[in-house]
Order: C-alpha cells, then structure tokens, then sequence
C-alpha cells in the first residue's frame, strides 16, 4: 500500500486545526487561529515523522501525550485553563475517533469533514459559552503604551459610569502597574492618588460588591479600546487586586462591547 506522506500531513493539520478552534470555542475563548495553526502545524508534522522508517515508535502512547502536551501549549498557553482546554481537547479527539469510526468509508475528506462537523458544533452548537463563561480579547491603547489581555465577559458585571451611565472595564492591578505606573498604595488611596494629580483625568467611580460594602476605584476614560471586534472609547476602572486567582484573564467586561 503506497502511503503519500504530504497527504498524511495535511491530513493531521487540518483535523488538529479545527479541533484546536473547537475547543477554544467550546471553553468560551477567543479562537485564536494563529496559534492554533501554528500547533496544528506541529501536530501535522508529528503525524508524518511517525511514519518514516525506523521512527514508528514516536506513534505509540508516551509520544502521542508529549506531542499533544506541545501542541497544547503553543495553542492554550501554560495556566490553570489552559490544562482544562488540553483535557478538553482530548476528549474532542476521542470524540472525532468514534464519528470517524462510524464513517470508516469516508477516506480523507470524510475524516476532515468529520472535524468540521465536531468544530462547527462547537461554534454554533454551544455558542461557546458552557457554565455561563465567556472570555473575549482586549487591547488597552494609553499614550505609546499598548496592553494585550483577556477579559471575562461578565453579564453580572453592572458597574457604571456615574456620569454618562456608560458601562465600565476593570482591569486588575498589575494591568494599571503596566500601562499607567499606578501602585498598589495608590489603588488602595484612590482620594489620595486623585487629589495628587499626577495622571491627567484620573478620576474616582463608586462601586458595590457582594464581598464588601463597596469604595471608589480609579478609573480613567481611554479613547482607543478594542473588545473583541468592537472598537471605541471606554471607561476603564482599576481594581487594586487581582481579578482571576487562577491568572486566566485580567479583565472584567459588562456591557462595554
């Protein structure tokens, strides 16, 4: 049987690609398509390493795991999400093995059209918001300082501006250490900080929370924000802590975008 080592790797990239977009859809994160091309990209070249001679070993279990533990990383990163999205993406490859197994006739394409249909359920199937979560990508634009995040899409999340009654972005302390300089002191003496005036249009908003009886946070209005495809200006509040333990994403986002 004459086997077309090209063919077997486009076969492995597509289907890990789209597996790879499913389960950033499914987990309720962004797509992320470069990543997961250039992961799929590593998977598809796995595929066909295992099948030059004197290297069909790689194909057997202890290799299979390290390369999907690659291949998640270059996709989903190292932190706490990142493992569930790996485990998840597993089970989507186990899941395409028995759809796979049912159209065995179906060669190539019925094996690509297989993911798809896997990739397409996960998309539009679950709208990729399973237990109610939803993150969504954020660009902070201060000055020459740019800030790359992830913030949770938070429907609960109904802080608003005291004076336009436009919703509010809070981002966590280590985001306005970045972008602005502010302190944890300063965060924690908004007063304070305000009355300094040592950025121009800082100002205080009140908030509520149902673990405290509420306070002022700093916030100041950026003119270019992106939230996922929406762009425009946003107030952006400040919290003095950290918004995720877990560290997957450093931004809480309402009705903004």
């Amino acid at each position: 049987m004459q086997v077309y080592l090209d063919l077997i790797m486009l076969l492995n990239f597509l289907v890990d690609l789209l597996l790879l977009l499913g389960t950033n859809r499914l987990a309720g994160f962004p797509l992320r398509p470069g990543r997961a091309a250039l992961a799929a990209g590593i998977g598809g070249v796995y595929g066909g390493i295992c099948l030059l001679p004197g290297l069909h070993f790689l194909g057997n279990t202890l290799w299979r795991v390290v390369s999907l533990l690659i291949m998640s990383s270059v996709a989903f990163g190292w932190d706490r999400g990142a493992l569930r999205r790996g485990v998840l993406f597993v089970l989507l490859s186990m899941a395409l093995g028995g759809v796979a197994l049912g159209l065995s006739s179906g060669g190539f394409w019925g094996l690509v059209l297989s993911a798809a249909a896997v990739c397409l359920m996960c998309i539009f199937g679950f709208r990729g918001r399973p237990g109610s979560r939803e993150y969504v990508d954020v660009e902070l634009n201060y000055g020459e300082k740019k800030e790359k995040l992830l913030a949770l899409r938070d429907t609960g999340n109904t802080l608003r501006d005291p004076v336009t009654g436009g919703s509010v972005l809070v981002v966590s302390a280590a985001v306005a250490q970045r972008l602005l300089g502010l302190t944890k002191m300063q965060l924690l003496s908004p007063v304070e900080t305000v009355a300094a005036g040592t950025i121009p249009g800082l100002r205080l908003i009140p908030y509520r929370c149902v673990s405290s009886t509420g306070g002022m946070l700093l916030a100041l209005r950026l003119e270019r924000v992106r939230i996922g495809n929406w762009q425009g200006s946003v107030l952006v509040a400040f919290a003095p802590e950290g918004l995720d333990s877990e560290g997957t994403y450093q931004a809480l986002t309402g009705g903004a975008a």
